[in-house]
Formats: structure tokens, C-alpha cells, sequence
């Protein structure tokens, strides 16, 4: 991948697309991980007003210390950096409180929980992104948004525009090494962080980055049963994954009332 070549066409597609929406700027929410880090210093190439949000829940000291030193490092580097930290924690803690359930008959709380958090950082942006008029500017790759189905409907992917959503995780990387964005975030694990415990992508999807974006490669062409061994292991979990997904990137479904009815004939 022509790294450099890259970046500058992400950063001239965000300037067109900021003029055709007459926006004035950009909001990203910045989490400590690399996606988040390569989207916010994309934004801020550009150099139109960039609004950079750390949100915590309840989050692990080494992701936010992660997300403030690579807002720190941003603020130094680009002059129309700016950024917020609100802490989320106690309007989280207020709704899991208000909601509260027996995990015994809800299996599904946590989860449930977890994507809960993932759309209150998404509200907090979209009310930032109005008061400012900028734009909600997502962080999803590839994989994740368009693979597995690894996001938050009404979350992390609710947003107004998905500047790395057709690269691979892989090319994010490398596009952050570019970018010379800060060691720390570019060795740490992927993780969603909405959980209590620790949680990295890999262990919440059974498969690390690499081995998804070669079943994604094989997906459609070659079934599970092609493969042996670990290969066949990863595509059935793409699979399964991919089948699941359906939903989030799909349109809402409307249903269509004839025409005979709305007439009254």
C-alpha cells in the first residue's frame, strides 16, 4: 500500500466532503486505539477546526492514558486541535442503576450493557458535533464495519462519515506507523473497551485481524469445508460472524403497504 498516497486522499476526501456539507469541522471520539488515533490525526491534516472527545466509562487507566497522551501529542502537533474529556462514568452508572435487571434471567445484560455504552459515547458526540457544527467522523475499518459486524448499531456506528471504513485493519496500522502516531497505541491490543473486564478484540471474536481479513479475501468464493485446520476454524467463525452482521448494514426494513390499500379501492 502506498501508505503517504493514502493519506493525503483521505485528507482531500475529508476537505471535499466538509465543503459539500458545509459543515466546520470535525468531532472524533478518541478511545487510546490505533483506529481512533489514525482518524483524529486524518481530521486534523486537513486543518479545519478538529474536536477531539475522550469519553471514559468507567475505563482502564492504560486506555486513557493512551487517549490523553495521543491527544496531547495532536495538540502540539496540529494548532487547530482542540479537546474535551467527559467523563461518562456516573450518566452510565445512573442508567445500568435505573435498568437494572437479574442477569440470571437476562443472559444477555452485559452485552446489552456494554453496547449501551457505545451509544451514549455516540449521543455525547452527536451533541458536541451540533453544538459546533461539525461532523460525527467515524472510526470503523473495514473488517469490523463491513466483516463482522464488530460495532454498536446506533454506536460507534452511528456517525456522518467513515473516512478508514474501506482499509483493513493491517493497512491501519501502517497508515499509523505514517502518521507517526504514538508507540504505545500502535504495540496495544485492540479493544472495544466497553467492558468491566478485560476483553481484547481477539478474544471477543475468536480470531485475531490477519486471519479475518484473509477469510474475508476467501469469503463467497470458498465454503469452511474447503479448508482444514485452523483456516477452516477462522472462516466458520467469519462466517457466522458475517451472517449476523446482516442487520447493522443492511437498510431498515419498511414495509411497503399496496397501493389498493392506501387508495381504498
Amino acid at each position: 500500500m502506498q501508505a503517504h498516497a493514502v493519506i493525503d486522499h483521505i485528507t482531500g476526501w475529508l476537505k471535499d466532503y466538509h465543503a459539500t456539507a458545509h459543515s466546520k469541522g470535525f468531532v472524533v471520539g478518541v478511545s487510546g486505539g490505533v483506529d481512533s488515533a489514525v482518524v483524529s490525526i486524518l481530521a486534523a491534516r486537513t486543518g479545519l477546526p478538529t474536536l477531539l472527545l475522550e469519553m471514559p466509562i468507567r475505563q482502564k487507566e492504560d486506555q486513557r492514558e493512551r487517549a490523553l497522551a495521543h491527544i496531547e501529542d495532536l495538540k502540539q502537533r496540529f494548532p487547530n486541535v482542540k479537546a474535551i474529556s467527559v467523563d461518562l462514568t456516573p450518566s452510565f452508572n445512573t442508567f445500568a442503576e435505573t435498568v437494572e435487571v437479574d442477569e440470571s434471567e437476562y443472559p444477555a445484560k452485559q452485552l446489552a450493557l456494554a453496547n449501551a455504552r457505545s451509544r451514549l459515547r455516540m449521543m455525547t458526540l452527536y451533541y458536541y458535533g451540533q453544538l459546533n457544527g461539525f461532523l460525527v467522523t467515524g472510526t470503523g475499518n473495514k473488517v469490523e464495519d463491513f466483516g463482522v459486524g464488530f460495532f454498536t448499531k446506533y454506536g460507534d456506528g452511528g456517525v456522518d462519515i467513515s473516512p478508514i471504513g474501506d482499509l483493513l485493519k493491517t493497512q491501519v496500522y501502517e497508515l499509523a506507523a505514517e502518521l507517526e502516531v504514538i508507540e504505545s497505541i500502535q504495540k496495544a491490543q485492540p479493544t472495544d473497551g466497553l467492558w468491566d473486564t478485560d476483553r481484547t478484540d481477539e478474544q471477543q471474536m475468536g480470531a485475531t485481524y490477519p486471519e479475518l481479513e484473509w477469510a474475508m479475501s476467501v469469503h463467497g468464493w470458498n465454503r469452511p469445508e474447503d479448508f482444514e485446520g485452523r483456516q477452516r476454524e477462522v472462516l466458520e467463525i467469519y462466517t457466522r460472524l458475517n451472517q449476523a452482521m446482516q442487520h447493522k448494514i443492511n437498510p431498515i426494513p419498511v414495509c411497503e403497504i399496496p397501493l389498493k390499500l392506501l387508495n381504498g379501492s
